[in-house]
């Protein structure tokens, strides 16, 4: 709940402090005093629109601090926490107004913006009054409300996360259609180049190997007749080696005579006869490689310009083609293996789907009883509040399904009997409008409900007995969650746990500046003898006040 309220220079308001304690509170004073402007400048301090007139008349900036005192689990801590702003149970908001307009905006002194300050604060406070602004029923968060009441977060729990399978499955459904639309488009062109690929079976490093023949066996031509005479010259009919293995034998023979000049040339003779046996052996080697077969040389021709063609096509070097191939026979069992997921993923969207409609349905019949039980209990509290003509209806339309599930729902009413009912916000007048939201909110208290709700004025207009019904609607209230009223009706006052009347008085020469008292027993009694009797409070006046707030006791 508020627990403190500071305002600094805030058009009348120059210094304010306010404590504020649980039940209701009321607020009251002379038309002018200052009360409008209060509100104001706790608006400001929750998120709403800053305007630099706000300021006060000669002041570089105004200042309103707004203090909370929370359960650990409550929403606004949360949404806090998500911000990395540290809490401990507590919530204090500053709101710096700038005179050029500028607003600065603070969460336990950590800088914010407004956007993110309104995000912490959209369930701390509510602020219900005779202006749409203030009256915060925006139709779309009467599903909510709905929910609230009926105590249906177990339904919308499980709505929510079946409809969040089937969206998450759908997309999945959707990537792999697009996956599969394109790998279709390219089924034929990849069953064909792996075919062609898998046929022409190319192995690592075989266009290297086939341009080394290729080459040998052009070249081979050249030097064929060249490696024949040297080959004649070495062991053909003119080969020295029969000669000179005749001198070997004949040197050897005479070995034994003279062998210190024998043995030196008959082992050189043998190496040579040794050498010229190498060489022969090696230009008939180099005869028998260079003498191909011509249609050899046209398959490795044929064989070289297939690979090279193949890798023209594919774009691809030849050495990448067997990989290439294997590639492409991934692709087509991928394309397989999608076709079989795709269907799995067929089926899973629709027994999702199925779940969440199911989900929805339940939830969707859930929210028709609740809105039958919240209808009567409101139209239940419309009479004593001076709407005994008027009736409140809760429209159940179909809406796209989504989280939040099938329907679309709106607080309507119907002001006098005989007439069309329409939307709450367009068909209510202020007045009513604002005792509209009373019943509802006394009906949703417990379920649903800021921790604190701030009426303004939702008594004018009316007086006697209907005051005294919106005084102990607000009572009512007040034992559930904490009220603030400004009210004018001293049968409202007198219900008050804690009063706070509202003045101005002169601050300096030519100046004046709204001040708040918190009012103990008597000055209340003075306070709500002034509400019922006017500018001179009469003892008759006095004993109607201590009547009305011993009845409220």
């Amino acid at each position: 709940m508020l627990v403190q309220l500071s305002i600094r220079n805030i058009v009348l308001i120059d210094r304010l402090d306010m404590s504020f304690a649980g039940g209701l509170s009321v607020l009251t004073g002379e038309t002018g005093a200052g009360k409008s402007i209060l509100l104001d400048s706790f608006s400001l301090a929750l998120g709403a629109r800053g305007d630099g007139s706000l300021v006060r008349e000669g002041e570089a900036q105004g200042q309103v601090t707004a203090a909370f005192d929370l359960a650990p689990d409550h929403p606004a801590l949360k949404a806090a926490n998500a911000q990395d702003i540290e809490t401990d149970g507590s919530l204090i908001l500053r709101r710096v107004q700038l005179a050029d307009g500028r607003t600065r905006a603070f969460v336990n002194d950590q800088r914010v913006t407004s956007q993110a300050l309104r995000l912490v604060t959209r369930e701390l406070v509510e602020i219900h009054g005779q202006h749409d602004d203030r009256a915060m029923v925006d139709s779309t968060t009467h599903r909510a409300l709905i929910d609230a009441y009926g105590g249906l977060q177990p339904q919308l729990f499980a709505t929510r996360a079946a409809h969040g399978r089937w969206r998450d499955l759908s997309a999945q459904k959707a990537r792999e259609e697009v996956r599969i639309a394109k790998a279709r488009a390219d089924a034929d062109y990849l069953r064909h180049a792996f075919a062609e690929l898998d046929k022409l079976s190319p192995e690592p490093g075989e266009e290297e190997a086939l341009a080394a023949r290729r080459t040998l066996m052009m070249q081979s031509e050249k030097v064929a007749a060249d490696l024949r005479d040297a080959y004649e010259s070495v062991a053909g009919d003119h080969s020295p080696m029969s000669a000179l293995s005749a001198a070997l034998r004949r040197l050897q023979r005479r070995e034994a005579q003279a062998p210190q000049l024998i043995e030196p040339p008959a082992q050189a003779l043998d190496a040579v006869l040794t050498a010229l046996d190498l060489a022969g052996e090696a230009l008939a080697q180099a005869l028998r490689e260079a003498d191909y077969d011509p249609r050899e040389l046209e398959q490795v021709e044929e064989r070289l310009f297939a690979l090279r063609a193949a890798s023209r096509k594919y774009s691809a070097p030849v050495d990448s083609l067997p990989q290439l191939a294997e590639n492409f026979a991934a692709a087509l069992e991928e394309l397989d293996a999608g076709e079989a997921r795709l269907e799995a993923l067929t089926k899973d969207v629709a027994l999702a789907e199925a779940d969440y409609g199911k989900a929805a349905k339940e939830l969707s019949a859930a929210r028709k009883t609740a809105a039958i039980a919240l209808d009567r209990a409101v139209n239940a509290e419309l009479a004593p509040l001076k709407l005994e003509g008027a009736r409140f209806s809760t429209a159940i339309g179909p809406e796209a399904a989504g989280p939040e599930g099938i329907d679309a729902i709106e607080f309507w009413v119907q002001t006098n009997p005989g007439t069309r009912p329409g939307p709450l916000m367009k068909i209510a007048s202020g007045g009513e409008l604002a005792r509209f939201m009373l019943a509802l909110k006394v009906v949703l208290a417990e379920r649903g409900s800021a921790p604190t709700l701030v009426f303004d004025e939702i008594d004018t207009g009316v007086g006697g007995a209907v005051a005294d019904a919106i005084g102990q609607r607000l009572e009512r209230l007040g034992r559930r969650v904490q009220v603030l009223a400004v009210t004018h009706a001293p049968q409202v006052a007198a219900k008050a746990e804690s009063h706070f009347r509202i003045a101005k008085d002169a601050a300096e020469p030519g100046r004046v500046a709204t001040r708040v008292m918190a009012l103990a027993a008597d000055a209340r009694r003075e306070e709500v003898a002034r509400m019922l009797a006017g500018a001179t409070i009469t003892n008759e006046a006095r004993a109607a006040a201590a009547r009305l707030m011993q009845r409220a006791k």
